[in-house]
């Protein structure tokens, strides 16, 4: 049986109701949409780690952000991650025979290292204009060079919502798509392969071409949820002080509906852009013969407040950053199914491991897509980043930062996020329990995050200090352990 080719299209940022597959009626994504309309569209889709690295790192390695280490954007895999008996999901299927390629954003560090892909045209993030990667090259070739925001006109005033000093050719997602378009048109079909697409939009500045064929009105766009100052006072200051930070240089202090309004209405046209590139790579597929055969994943790493609760952004676990689009089409998922299931970013990662006929790795806490359906998706999802902790069972949410910001929703009567309900007692039985859910996740993920540092494995470990050679004098610690050699107990799985 001929293993199917994989497309990962992974923009940057993208929040699932500016996707009109979703039922957004301000704005048509009919590319995109095509996707849910040949496969499975999950409706119910999370990133527990809703930061660019965070994420992308726990799709990279099938494991939640605390057993990775990773929980801030500063953070990054340890140098010698392979010999801890960590593999990165595009080294797995290179051994089993893809040909593994990556297009535009990883936001790898160092920016330019391949953790896996044999083939990489790259076209970093949008805040990073000093990078001399392909993207830049193909610039300078054309005259042209990386803009910071805020050498755009506007660019303080509005908000981040400025117009490109870039013609919509030279945009860089029209440069990972066309890059994307590329492989696929010389790909030897005689030998699956596996392309994860990252674009670097619509995530900010947002900057839409100027002569791009189709603008939005921020009339049109969606008004913003309201901000309740008490539920958590310091995140919101949080937000604010971050964005101020030179990457940015923003002040979010004053955050009128009508500048949210004209972000939303620029943020939809960067997706609008994206829409097309995705149509261009589906018809690549489709010119190439190899259509019915690919696999094609289509989610983000998380979404963008714009405005809601008065914030931009990411990095809490307010629904517009955690809530993403995932939609699965190609061999082995059913045409045009809505699927209530909740489901987590990095189950992506044991899904194609499974489409590849690879092993999934005893330590993964990612499930397959493969076979999901209502009752048989998640128990709950666990938020996980540096400054934050979240639990979410389907319907109640718990929020908890070093900050002391404490928040409990009830998502089925509160889908907003509106009514704090810590401190009602009634509701104390239901925070006792996701608060115990929430410790005994974390334990056991620190206890995973660990195991590369024993001093030794399995039966050893409570006899070490009866060991003729650790009583010696220079007695060597081991070198890393690795997580293959460690029982069920310490790998664990997803719930």
């Amino acid at each position: 049986m001929q293993l199917p080719n994989i497309v990962f299209l992974f923009p940057d940022q993208l929040r699932f109701d500016f996707l009109s597959a979703y039922g957004s009626t301000f704005i048509d994504t009919p590319n995109i949409d095509s996707i849910a309309r040949n496969g499975v569209k999950y409706q119910n889709a999370y990133s527990a780690s809703p930061l660019c690295v965070p994420a992308r790192t726990s799709l990279l390695l099938g494991i939640n952000a605390i057993k990775h280490g990773v929980t801030d954007n500063f953070h990054f895999l340890r140098p010698n991650y392979q010999s801890a008996g960590f593999s990165t999901w595009p080294e797995i299927l290179s051994t089993a025979g893809y040909k593994t390629a990556a297009m535009g954003k990883m936001h790898f560090y160092p920016w330019d290292s391949s953790l896996g892909f044999q083939h990489r045209v790259i076209a970093e993030d949008k805040r990073w204009p000093y990078i001399k990667d392909d993207y830049a090259e193909f610039l300078e070739s054309s005259g042209y060079r990386k803009y910071r925001g805020d050498e755009h006109e506007g660019y303080h005033e509005n908000k981040g919502a400025i117009t490109s000093l870039l013609p919509w050719s030279h945009s860089v997602d029209h440069f990972v798509g066309q890059a994307a378009c590329r492989f696929i048109e010389m790909h030897d079909t005689g030998k699956p392969f596996a392309m994860m697409v990252g674009f670097p939009g619509p995530h900010c500045p947002y900057d839409p071409a100027e002569d791009f064929d189709f603008k939005y009105d921020p009339n049109d766009m969606p008004d913003s949820i309201p901000a309740v100052p008490m539920n958590t006072p310091s995140i919101r200051e949080a937000n604010i002080n971050q964005n101020k930070q030179p990457w940015n240089g923003v002040d979010y202090s004053d955050f009128p509906e009508w500048s949210k309004k004209k972000i939303r209405a620029h943020y939809a046209t960067l997706v609008k852009q994206i829409d097309y590139e995705v149509g261009q790579i589906i018809q690549s597929l489709v010119t190439k013969g190899i259509l019915d055969n690919t696999l094609i994943i289509f989610a983000s790493d998380h979404g963008d407040w714009l405005g809601d609760h008065d914030l931009i952004g990411k990095g809490a676990f307010y629904e517009g950053a955690i809530r993403i689009p995932l939609m699965i089409s190609g061999p082995g998922f059913e045409s045009g199914k809505s699927e209530p299931a909740l489901v987590e970013l990095r189950d992506i990662t044991a899904t194609i491991l499974s489409a590849s006929g690879s092993e999934i790795p005893a330590y993964f806490d990612s499930n397959s897509l493969y076979g999901v359906k209502e009752g048989s998706g998640r128990d709950r999802i666990f938020g996980m980043l540096r400054h934050g902790w979240m639990n979410f069972d389907g319907r109640w949410k718990l929020h908890k930062y070093n900050t002391g910001d404490y928040a409990l929703f009830d998502m089925q009567t509160d889908p907003n996020e509106q009514i704090n309900l810590i401190g009602h007692s009634e509701n104390s039985p239901v925070l006792a329990r996701l608060e115990s859910e929430l410790a005994a996740e974390v334990m056991a993920s620190i206890n995973l995050s660990m195991h590369d540092r024993l001093q030794s494995v399995g039966s050893d470990g409570p006899g070490l200090v009866n060991q003729p050679e650790f009583g010696a004098r220079g007695w060597v610690r081991p070198d890393l352990v690795s997580i293959k050699d460690m029982g069920p107990g310490v790998q664990g799985r997803a719930t």
